[in-house]
């Protein structure tokens, strides 16, 4: 069995026109490239070869679930649990210009509580 292969295997190396068509068919049903073709031609080759990027799993669930975080991150800061600096300053500048008296007022939240 083995010896079946190495003859084939020398028969393909070889330079007859029918090792050249058997190289070319073994080429083409394998997958591979049957001509010789430059590296960036194989590039493409290779890049179309390729599983679909939208089937990757690595690719589709790249990006962490930042909604549910977020949400997450919220809730532990109403228990006291996280610490928000950047929320923390926004509230504050608020709770300033409350004592200052510069609320700003809506335009949009005025004219819904003149209607009513």
């Amino acid at each position: 069995m083995a010896t079946n292969y190495i003859k084939y295997a020398q028969l393909i190396k070889g330079s007859s026109n029918y090792a050249r068509r058997m190289k070319s068919l073994s080429d083409k049903i394998f997958g591979e490239v049957a001509t010789p073709t430059n590296p960036s031609s194989l590039k493409v080759v290779k890049i179309f070869s390729a599983r679909p990027m939208h089937t990757n799993e690595e690719i589709l669930h790249y990006y962490p679930r930042h909604v549910e975080t977020h949400a997450l991150i919220l809730k532990l800061r109403e228990y006291g649990l996280f610490r928000d600096e950047h929320q923390d300053f926004v509230e504050e500048m608020k709770r300033l210009r409350a004592l200052r008296g510069k609320v700003k007022v809506w335009k949009r939240y005025m004219n819904t509580q003149d209607k009513e």
